[in-house]
């Protein structure tokens, strides 16, 4: 009896990890089977987006690119918000150190932009500790050079189909409102 009850309990803990985040990212269905923290440290489950097109960005607010960015990715939610687009925006302070803040001084920084998008806790896009979601990002859209599917630098984008599967992914130098054809493709 004790060998069943330890079972038991052993199979609901491996059940409760999958549920945050598959332990072989390459083994998840889509980004839906992710969790991931919001700007405030509240856990999200991913699968809040089904039916929806995503967009999901590393962002940094200290870059070349960062006020361009913020700007066309804000213009693109506004315009297509009701039609089911959701931008999910990761800060990574990996890029030249480029997002040195705390979260809280990232959401001060995301609110002076007037952001309306979904802001997540920073992470880390490439390495060892990379979080599962960018593994499983990278894995199914690899990188633009061939055996490279590391993150190139700040606002690299991916786009994922209402059913959570990673269709594109796009250079950080590619600005998000010439992403409008792929949006409109998935909506």
């Amino acid at each position: 009896m004790q060998f069943v009850v330890s079972l038991t309990v052993a199979v609901a803990a491996l059940c409760y990890v999958w549920a945050e985040n598959p332990t072989d990212f390459t083994k998840a269905n889509s980004v839906f089977d992710f969790t991931v923290q919001d700007i405030e440290g509240n856990d999200v489950s991913l699968d809040k987006y089904k039916g929806h097109v995503l967009i999901i960005v590393n962002v940094a607010s200290n870059c070349g690119l960062t006020e361009k960015n913020y700007e066309q990715l804000n213009a693109l939610y506004e315009k297509y918000e009701n039609k089911g687009l959701r931008i999910l925006a990761f800060p990574c302070n990996q890029f030249m150190q480029q997002e040195p803040g705390t979260n809280e001084e990232i959401a001060e920084f995301a609110k002076n932009h007037s952001v309306a998008f979904d802001m997540f806790s920073k992470i880390e896009v490439n390495g060892d500790n990379a979080h599962p979601l960018y593994k499983f990002l990278k894995y199914k859209q690899p990188g633009t050079t061939p055996n490279n599917s590391s993150i190139e630098w700040n606002f690299a984008k991916f786009i994922v189909d209402k059913e959570g599967q990673v269709v594109e992914r796009h250079v950080p130098k590619k600005d998000p409102l010439d992403l409008i054809p792929s949006v409109e493709k998935y909506l």
